[in-house]
This record gives C-alpha cells, sequence and structure tokens, in this order.
C-alpha cells in the first residue's frame, strides 16, 4: 500500500503565552513573514494578566488551544518552565534546558522546543562580533535565562557567572551546566556579590524581566557597569531599555535584544510552518516596527 502524501497546509494558527505581552511584536514578525510565503497565519496573544490568570493556568490554557485547533504557540515569561510537564515530548535542547518557548502540537501531540538558544547565538554573533568572552556575568536564571546561559558557554565562554535574586535558582543552572560543559566552566554569586564579579568581567546579560514595558527600571546599580564591559539584553520592548541606556552613555558596547527576539521567531516559523523564514526580512520587519534603523 502507497503511503499517503501528506498535503501542505497554506493556513496556521498560533499564538503567544505569557505575562504583560500586550506590547510583543511577536504577532505583526510571525504574520509579515506568513504573507510573504502565501499562508494565512494568525498569531494571537494570550495574556496571564489580561486573563486574570497565574502562571500555573497554563497547563489548561494548552490543553485549551490543542482543543481549538492551534498548531503552535509561543511560551514566555513566566511560563517556560512550568509549561514542561504539560507535554507529550521535549526536543533534547528543551530537555537539556529544562524549558520551553515553542510548542507544537502535531498528531495529536504536544511537543516542546526551545529556539531561545540558537536564537541568541546569532544575535551575539551578529551584533558584537569579537566581542571577548573570557569571563560573562549573566544576571537572571529563569527560562530565558537557561537558554542564554548555554548559548554562551557554546559560543566558548570560558567562564560564566550566574546570579539571580532565588540564589539556589542560579545554584541549580550553575550545577546543570557544569554537568554538561564540564566543572569550572560556570558558578553562582549572590545579588550582593555581584560587583566583585562585574570588576573583572568582560561582559554582562541581562536576562530577567525587569526592563520591560511593564517592569521597568535598572536591573542593577549602574555604579557597577564600566566602560570596558560589553552589554546585553534580553529584553526587546523597549529596545532601548534603561540597562543598555545607561551602558551606551558609559561608552559599553551593547546588544539589544531586537536580534535574539527575531532570530527565535525565525526558527519557530520553521517549526510551526514548515517553511524556511528570512530573518533578514523579520530583522527590517522588527526596524519598522519600533521605527529604527534596520540592523
Amino acid at each position: 500500500m502507497t503511503t499517503p502524501t501528506r498535503v501542505p497546509s497554506y493556513s496556521y494558527l498560533t499564538g503567544l503565552i505569557g505575562s504583560g505581552i500586550g506590547p510583543s511584536l511577536s504577532p505583526a514578525l510571525h504574520e509579515r513573514e506568513g504573507d510573504r510565503h502565501g499562508l494565512r497565519l494568525l498569531y494571537r496573544t494570550l495574556d496571564l494578566d489580561v486573563l486574570g490568570l497565574g502562571p500555573e493556568s497554563v497547563g489548561e490554557l494548552l490543553r485549551s488551544a490543542h482543543t481549538l485547533g492551534f498548531d503552535g504557540l509561543n511560551i514566555t515569561h513566566p511560563c517556560k518552565q512550568a509549561v514542561t510537564r504539560y507535554l507529550d515530548e521535549l526536543a533534547p535542547e528543551a530537555a537539556r534546558l529544562g524549558a520551553v518557548n515553542t510548542v507544537v502540537f502535531r498528531d495529536g501531540r504536544a511537543v516542546g522546543h526551545n529556539t531561545d538558544v540558537t536564537g541568541f547565538a546569532q544575535s551575539f554573533a551578529r551584533g558584537l562580533p569579537g566581542a571577548p568572552t573570557g569571563g560573562v556575568v549573566q544576571l537572571g536564571a529563569g527560562g530565558a535565562g537557561a537558554a542564554v546561559a548555554h548559548a554562551l558557554l557554546t559560543l566558548g565562554t570560558d567562564r560564566l557567572t550566574v546570579a539571580d535574586r532565588d540564589e539556589e535558582r542560579a545554584a541549580a543552572l550553575a550545577r546543570t551546566l557544569g554537568s554538561r560543559f564540564g566543572a569550572g566552566r560556570a558558578d553562582h554569586v549572590a545579588l550582593a556579590g555581584l560587583g566583585g564579579r562585574l570588576a573583572h568581567a568582560d561582559g554582562l546579560v541581562h536576562a530577567t524581566p525587569t526592563g520591560m514595558a511593564a517592569h521597568p527600571g535598572l536591573p542593577l546599580p549602574a555604579a557597577l557597569l564600566r566602560p570596558e564591559l560589553w552589554v546585553a539584553e534580553v529584553v526587546y520592548r523597549p529596545l532601548e531599555t534603561a540597562l543598555l541606556r545607561t551602558a551606551r552613555e558609559l561608552g559599553c558596547r551593547t546588544l539589544d535584544g531586537g536580534g535574539m527576539a527575531v532570530f527565535q521567531a525565525a526558527d519557530a516559523f520553521r517549526l510551526f510552518t514548515g517553511r524556511e523564514p528570512h530573518a533578514e526580512r523579520m530583522l527590517a520587519d522588527l526596524a519598522d516596527l519600533v521605527g529604527a534603523p534596520a540592523a
């Protein structure tokens, strides 16, 4: 018997689950790229704040979306780690991270992926070429932080120090990184010890929600920054956070979160549709949407 050929779909229903995601540009990025491929792609936001729900509701939202015929979902703060327990399968990278930012519904199953790792790696290589990575301090050990930490060590960072408001979470991430990349490649520090580590670091990566439109402000004292540091941001809305603005005024090389947002979206688009995205066009879309020059 001949195996029937799967007919490609030209219509997709996708979306984003997270908190404070009203300003997200993911809907526009995905829908614009879908249009260029001749697809009818709808992308909806399921904002926990608007719905009056907590992160523990992610499982029910996931089941409801699956029942309603969604093809896939992106997952963001604060659900990237909590969502893993509600999935049928985790792709290898997502399993290693214990965090998911993309869920694909196929053949009755929900499969979790993580495109944050490749998204940050591509953005870093593009936006901070030649930046020294001997010693890097990372602030944030949640879902995005786990992905960025793996990307940094994959890119060749010699020693990564992780700090988080939840010190045990930072310690757990450092242990996981050490088991994968080797002893001595990662450790953690309490927030009170950030200054000592930053004084000798090459760069700082910020991977917490602070700086987002819904969580304004600086994630650390400005006095801890110095011109020799490069500073990379995960937040992209706004594109210039208080941290990046302060760092630039001091003369630091900086990397905004826009590149990571685009490259992770491009990888998610590929997972949702099976089509090859054009990241350069999506970078131009981002620049158009935020009114900034194309990267």
